[in-house]
């Protein structure tokens, strides 16, 4: 098992914890959008602005995808990754 494949299935899970996080909330719609447009925004500000801080974190299709599913906590792994 290649490394690549060990994270998709490691993304896989955490896709479907949120999707059944989602689907228990009361207002499924309005808890998801706004789980996805924050995640989305702290990401956009951390590229934006994360030279400030010492943190450069590129658009790419894996950071969008991870924090417009998992939200803000994937940004601030992201941040204490590229810290440590």
């Amino acid at each position: 098992m290649t490394t690549d494949n060990i994270l998709y299935i490691m993304y896989g899970i955490a896709v479907l914890v949120m999707f059944i996080y989602y689907i228990r909330r009361r207002r499924k719609f309005i808890s998801a959008f706004f789980g996805v447009i924050s995640g989305l925004a702290a990401l956009f500000l951390l590229n934006k602005f994360g030279g400030m801080i010492g943190v450069e974190m590129p658009l790419n299709v894996f950071n969008l995808c991870g924090s417009a599913v998992l939200g803000i906590p994937f940004v601030a792994l992201m941040i204490i990754v590229n810290i440590l």
